[in-house]
């Protein structure tokens, strides 16, 4: 398993380590949803409805997932290694406490999902759209959000180490008690932060942005602007 090196930009932001995931020949999953627990290495899952269907604890390693269904799918705890989740889509994903390492999710349409408490490593989210992704106090190291929609994400509590945004859309971002260590902000396309605008300390933001996000850190500093 291999992964590109590490670049460092001319303003010294460390750029992210993005997965580069091959996978093996793969076996057809022909099983009936999951089990809590389960062991899932080298199967593709194709189509599959796993609609209510409860993995806790299940490990995918070598896995690809395309155009799944995940509503109401509970898979707290459960741990993706080397995988690829293309087009899965669903409401109410309980990914809590999950651990995703090496992991691309394309073009993915999902809302509710649960990740909170969980752990991101070289993890690439590409295209697609996600309402209400709930990240507070999960842990993200070398993730990529590129080209996607992310309609009110919830970082509350989270720590970002090497997190890029590029060309995607952040609505109504909760960025509460988040840390950040060299997380790079300039490529978004779209850059609304609804709450915790005083923790991008460790973020690296555009002019631009710094003048659309003037009046929000006029007010964390109690400033009045009046002409």
């Amino acid at each position: 398993m291999a992964t590109s090196g590490r670049k460092k930009s001319t303003t010294g932001v460390t750029a992210a380590r993005r997965p580069e995931v091959r996978l093996p020949p793969l076996v057809p999953w022909d099983g009936d949803g999951l089990k809590p627990d389960g062991d899932y290495d080298g199967v593709r899952f194709d189509g599959t409805d796993l609609t209510d269907a409860s993995g806790r604890g299940a490990r995918f390693m070598d896995c690809a997932l395309d155009g799944c269904a995940l509503d109401r799918a509970e898979l707290a705890r459960a741990r993706f290694i080397d995988a690829v989740l293309t087009g899965v889509r669903g409401v109410g994903t309980d990914l809590a406490e999950a651990s995703l390492r090496d992991v691309e999710v394309v073009d993915a349409r999902l809302g509710g999902v649960q990740l909170h408490g969980a752990v991101l490593e070289r993890v690439v989210v590409r295209g697609g759209k996600i309402d209400y992704l709930n990240l507070r106090k999960a842990r993200l190291k070398d993730v990529v959000f590129e080209g996607c929609v992310l309609s009110e994400p919830d970082f509350g509590d989270a720590h970002l180490v090497r997190v890029e945004f590029r060309d995607c859309v952040l609505k109504r971002a909760d960025f509460s008690s988040a840390r950040m260590e060299s997380v790079d902000l300039r490529a978004v396309a779209e850059l609304d932060i609804a709450r915790g605008v005083d923790r991008l300390a460790g973020a690296v933001i555009s002019p631009v942005q710094l003048m659309e996000l003037a009046p929000a850190f006029a007010a964390q500093i109690g400033v009045r602007v009046e002409a």
